[in-house]
């Protein structure tokens, strides 16, 4: 089992208001300068939030939420020191709860 850390917000907050797409741009093309794998991930309306564990942090932000999860826990530090207005926490997958970190609600268009 892997442990996911994450930043999470409005998704209006994390795509319109916050620069977030330049911040993650930024970070992957320094991922392949240094050859590095890609750690983090940006999920729209996450489904992990849909957990009993989850239920109190999910109340607390306005939906569509959107996430970046991470296997950083340093990088999710760095986005919630730079972010500010933003719930952080993390999670184990898979799980029976939780089989896939990265699964989304959202509706593909």
């Amino acid at each position: 089992m892997q442990t996911y850390y994450y930043v999470l917000a409005s998704q209006r907050f994390l795509l319109e208001e916050e620069p977030l797409e330049e911040v993650l741009k930024e970070r992957t093309r320094y991922y392949h300068e240094q050859e590095k794998e890609i750690d983090f991930w940006l999920v729209k309306q996450p489904a992990f939030l849909e957990t009993a564990a989850m239920s109190e942090i999910k109340a607390k932000c306005p939906q569509p939420s959107a996430a970046v999860v991470s296997t950083n826990p340093q990088f999710i530090t760095w986005l919630k020191l730079r972010l500010e207005y933003v719930v952080t926490g993390e999670f184990q997958a898979p799980s029976s709860e939780i089989p896939d970190a990265l699964a989304s609600l959202a509706s593909v268009s």
